[in-house]
């Protein structure tokens, strides 16, 4: 049981909202298929106010750019994307290429081969979203992809010099300015000017993750994903301070953004709420994690620490923050979320930024049945076999003739008969007498 101190003002967005999004989606996707850059051009017209002679960026352009930006935000950039590209590394090499002898004469194995293309694409409308870059980019580069195009939406109608700094540090093959769901659209079908890519990776508006899903299967994607989510499981020894900040820091992502507190004191929910309503005013992101707090934060008192991680589970949350005595029994104890940060020295903002691992991570309960974005994402894991002792070969035939005609399946049970009396002098009574 849970007693709840605040609950969400509203529920999920309606079926309303999101068939209107459906709709608008699918007329872009429709319109860029049919018309190219045209379409691309007359919707970025439309919705960014930005219609340059080429949405991509040359060499020179990128240059200036990037020498725009201080030097102490390239030197960070740069740090930031070591941590991502070291990370990734070492996931890289948890994949290994695999061949056995399964029986003598028998090979089975499998290679991980990287994609050929991939789009990323990282938002920005309101901020330039330079984590974005790496984590797509360097990730994608870490697997081996020789192709990255990287798409981005100018920032109140100009040039995001730290996003494309970030997104050509990060080794990004091609730079768009473009955004929305005509760069997504353009990325997976494309155009004249826009080659199309095997793989979408990225988060987004709704817009822009509706348009990844109905480009799925066209195009394959990271993952489904909507507004950021933060959960904190706290027990009686965090400060309740600490926790009111963490909870805003996520809410600030935009008004959709859950934040949610489960905790097995009341004293601290209470705490927590009090600064809550003491930090929201002057936060300068207050237009964003405002109405998020407001609409779709909860606070939750439960009995124990067992009642808190189930309870946790059922959510599937994006991020999960333990703020308990141990909280590394976490660990052991929940199974359905994004991304666990153990600890008071670990926030989620550190994941979201700069420690390391990657931030594009799934949400409304999608993290029952995936994990987010990683170096594997880009890899897909091939098999192989071969039979090179005759005798095995006529066993296999065999059995692959008994197996198939169980299933009505006359020619796959003639391709193992071939085999069988090839190397093995099995007969073949379906054989026309012309064959030796």
């Amino acid at each position: 049981m849970s007693t709840p101190l605040k609950s969400p003002a509203v529920g999920a967005p309606t079926a309303a909202r999101d068939d209107e999004v459906s709709a608008v989606v699918r007329e872009v996707i429709e319109d860029v298929r049919a018309h190219g850059d045209e379409a691309v051009r007359r919707y970025s017209e439309k919705f960014d106010r930005w219609s340059p002679d080429s949405f991509r960026l040359g060499p020179e352009q990128i240059e200036e750019l990037v020498a725009s930006v201080p030097p102490e935000v390239v030197d960070d950039l740069r740090t930031v994307q070591a941590n991502v590209r070291d990370f990734a590394r070492r996931q890289r090499d948890t994949l290994q290429d695999l061949e056995v002898e399964t029986q003598p004469g028998v090979f089975l194995g499998q290679k991980h081969l990287p994609i050929a293309a991939a789009g990323a694409y990282v938002p920005g409308g309101r901020y330039p979203l330079t984590a974005s870059a790496h984590m797509t980019v360097v990730t994608a580069k870490v697997a081996g992809v020789e192709r990255v195009t990287a798409c981005t939406p100018p920032l109140r109608g100009r040039i995001p010099a730290a996003t494309v700094a970030a997104l050509h540090l990060a080794g990004a093959d091609e730079i768009l300015l473009l955004g929305g769901v005509q760069a997504v659209a353009a990325m997976a079908v494309g155009t004249g000017s826009i080659r199309r890519v095997d793989l979408i990776a990225g988060p987004g508006n709704a817009y822009v993750a509706e348009a990844k899903r109905q480009l799925f299967g066209e195009v394959g994607i990271d993952l489904f994903a909507g507004p950021t989510e933060i959960l904190v499981v706290a027990d009686d020894a965090a400060d309740p301070f600490v926790v009111a900040v963490d909870l805003l820091s996520q809410a600030e992502h935009g008004p959709d953004s859950p934040a949610v507190l489960i905790t097995t004191s009341a004293e601290l929910a209470r705490a927590v709420l009090a600064h809550v309503d003491e930090l929201l005013p002057g936060m300068p992101t207050n237009d964003m994690a405002g109405p998020a707090w407001r609409d779709h934060g909860e606070v939750h008192v439960v009995e124990d620490l067992d009642a808190a991680y189930a309870l946790a589970d059922s959510y599937a949350s994006e991020h999960v923050q333990i703020l308990t005595r141990n909280p590394r029994q976490a660990l052991d104890r929940m199974r359905h979320y994004g991304a666990l940060f153990l600890g008071e020295g670990t926030c989620v903002s550190y994941g979201d930024k700069v420690i390391g691992t990657n931030h594009v991570l799934p949400t409304r309960g999608a993290a029952r049945y995936t994990g987010g974005l990683w170096v594997g994402k880009y890899l897909r894991t091939v098999t192989y076999q071969e039979v090179t002792d005759p005798a095995a070969s006529a066993r296999l035939g065999e059995l692959c003739g008994r197996a198939a005609r169980v299933e009505l399946f006359e020619g796959h049970a003639r391709s193992g008969d071939v085999r069988a009396a090839k190397y093995g002098g099995a007969h073949l009574p379906w054989a026309p007498a012309t064959v030796g």
